[in-house]
């Protein structure tokens, strides 16, 4: 009896023991447990880490194309305004070069050609009067003269053209003389042609009036014929600066008598180009000869001429 007590307890012992080693054994297998459950979450938060970085990464990743768009878009808007302000640049040379080369463009030369009438010696070999005309004329004579001064007209002509040519010269207009000495043997034909080739825009030739009537004075002006075929096509710009030069004239103090159509003057008939006599004055009335001899009433008659040119060029 006592032995089976005894072996009851013993069994009891043995099952107490038996479960303190099996709740160790639980226990330890709960604690060999718990680092493989960290190490698991550890890493599965390592990994949602690593997939939160790669998320950041490609977002900004997205950012730098995004900024490397807007710099591309911002170079190429660069480039296109650089390319318009070259544009504008050569537009405006462009400009600055036509209005340069409109500035430096040289305006057309106005050319006038003065005849001082006659010369020293006479010719008295003829010419016609006109292209394919019968009739002749001397080829051209020595003038008159002063009938109290017995200044020669050749003198007074090309004094009174020397002062014109003078004068027109500051006007920065272009003069083609037919002589500038006394000693020459031009024609009236050969004087025309000198005007011709000039192209002038203007033929003034200066001359000296003179009759047996001592009263007679004044200036006297004229023009080439409108119903002869050599001069038709050059009667209206003729009568025109006419026109202006009678104005000039009287405007200052000096009596014009008229203006008079001629189809027989040799220079006119050969002429290509406008051209006008202007008879100064008489030399055969004594006052109007002094007058004719003294060079301020010769510039003061140049001036008049000048005047009406710069007027007829503007029109």
């Amino acid at each position: 009896m006592k032995i089976k007590q005894l072996l009851g307890v013993s069994i009891a012992v043995l099952a107490c023991i038996a479960n303190v080693n099996a709740a160790d054994i639980a226990t330890e297998s709960i604690t060999a447990q718990a680092p493989e459950t960290n190490r698991q979450e550890s890493s599965e938060e390592k990994s949602k880490d690593e997939a939160k970085d790669s998320k950041d990464e490609a977002k900004d990743s997205k950012d730098e194309a995004k900024d490397s768009k807007d710099g591309a878009t911002a170079s190429k808007d660069e480039a296109t305004d650089s390319k318009e302000g070259t544009t504008d640049s050569t537009a405006a040379s462009d400009e600055n070069t036509e209005s340069d080369e409109s500035d430096s463009a040289p305006a057309e030369k106005f050319v006038v050609c003065i005849d001082a009438g006659h010369q020293e010696k006479g010719d008295s070999t003829t010419e016609p009067i006109a292209p394919g005309s019968p009739h002749k004329k001397a080829r051209v004579s020595s003038g008159t003269e002063g009938v109290g001064t017995k200044k020669a007209e050749y003198v007074v002509n090309l004094e009174a053209a020397m002062i014109l040519k003078e004068l027109l010269e500051k006007e920065n207009i272009t003069v083609v003389m037919t002589r500038e000495t006394h000693d020459v043997n031009i024609s009236n034909a050969e004087r025309a042609e000198v005007s011709n080739k000039a192209n002038a825009n203007m033929t003034i030739r200066l001359h000296c009036d003179s009759i047996n009537n001592s009263s007679k004075t004044g200036a006297t002006i004229l023009v080439p014929s409108d119903t002869n075929p050599n001069t038709k096509g050059i009667y209206e710009p003729s009568q025109a600066y006419a026109e202006l030069l009678k104005v000039a004239l009287t405007d200052k103090g000096v009596k014009v008598n008229g203006i008079f159509k001629r189809e027989d003057m040799t220079g006119f008939n050969w002429s290509r180009v406008p051209v006008v006599i202007l008879e100064m004055g008489f030399m055969s009335n004594w006052n109007e000869d002094q007058m004719l001899a003294d060079p301020s009433y010769q510039r003061k008659l140049m001036e008049a001429v000048v005047e009406s040119l710069k007027v007829y060029n503007k029109k």
